[in-house]
């Protein structure tokens, strides 16, 4: 069974990314390190991930990723912080 994430990806600015990914680790690398990765973080490497959620559907994973979009920095940063 393959599995859909959602994360939080803090990068070098302090700003915040919100993406989704079959494969997280893959994901992140391609954020960090190739031309894959989106162009927002491409301009603030090196990102981390502070958040993640796993989902077995893949629309459930997208309807949360725009759920998370959604937010202010504020809640983003609540949500982080209720998973540590």
């Amino acid at each position: 069974m393959s599995f859909h994430f959602v994360y939080i990806l803090e990068c070098k600015d302090g700003t915040l990314y919100t993406g989704y990914a079959k494969d997280l680790e893959k994901r992140i690398l391609a954020h960090n390190t190739l031309d894959t990765g989106a162009k927002y973080t491409k301009a603030r490497r090196p990102v981390k991930l502070k958040y993640s959620e796993k989902y077995k559907s893949l629309g459930k994973a997208l309807r949360r990723e725009y759920a998370i979009k959604k937010l202010t920095r504020a809640e983003k940063l609540a949500l982080i912080g209720s998973a540590a």
